[in-house]
């Protein structure tokens, strides 16, 4: 067992490219793609490919507010685990699919809560939320990925998470130049979270169905292996240095 799961984690952490830069704003800092840029849309951070089919594939998105009555890592967990509403282009309503139950994970010392959902902000795309509290600003960091794509981009999404750090100052909220950050109001998770700051070209149709190879519940097993094996890793890991 302890032989085995190393061997499934080696090709995956083996391929995740050496190129990166770091993404830094007023609040959080991480790795990303060498060939993705970051723009400020309004309160929001998008980061994605500059051209090309892959901006459709993958996309980051960042934001932060100030602590409000609606922010708190019990409220973050509960929220993940519950299925997403979506509002299609066509005017229905869809339910997102719970990829696996939220939980609390330590990044470089900071805790997060992490949740992934199969289409809760766009058709067809992954979704894995990372959300955290500190002093008195909260962040919120998503990480989407076509369903076609979500394990080539796993690997990448994987060093941008460990690379997570968060650099907020404990005047950050009283600084609006520093920013921006949105106000305590509102939730940070739920409607209005960061589906205003999706690209349109995502929401108008991916364009992506059908190509990339697997489909359908392929990426879900896939995914659920993957997981598996690094939680099984990881646990085990930790369980000898105990």
């Amino acid at each position: 067992m302890k032989l085995l799961l190393p061997a499934l984690l080696a090709p995956i952490l083996m391929a995740i490219p050496a190129q990166a830069k770091v993404f830094r704003n007023a609040y959080i800092a991480f790795e990303m793609p060498e060939t993705w840029k970051c723009n400020l849309e309004v309160t929001e951070w998008v980061c994605r490919a500059e051209q090309g089919k892959e901006s459709k594939e993958a996309i980051i998105i960042l934001t932060a507010k100030e602590v409000g009555p609606s922010d708190s890592f019990p409220l973050y967990e509960n929220h993940l685990n519950q299925t997403i509403p979506l509002k299609l282009k066509t005017g229905a309503t869809a339910e997102s699919k719970i990829a696996y139950k939220a939980k609390t994970v330590t990044i470089n010392d900071q805790p997060w809560i992490d949740g992934l959902h199969l289409g809760s902000e766009v058709p067809n795309y992954f979704t894995r939320y990372l959300a955290t509290i500190k002093d008195k600003i909260a962040i919120l960091v998503t990480l989407s990925a076509h369903k076609n794509y979500y394990t080539r981009y796993s690997q990448e999404f994987y060093k941008t998470v460990m690379s997570l750090k968060v650099v907020a100052t404990k005047n950050l909220a009283g600084r609006p130049d520093l920013g921006p950050i949105r106000p305590g109001d509102g939730g940070m998770l739920g409607p209005g979270s960061v589906a205003g700051a999706m690209p349109g070209d995502l929401l108008e149709g991916d364009g992506l169905e059908g190509s990339g190879g697997a489909g359908g519940k392929a990426p879900f097993v896939i995914l659920a292996l993957v997981l598996a094996a690094a939680g099984g890793y990881m646990f085990l890991k930790k369980r000898k240095k105990g």
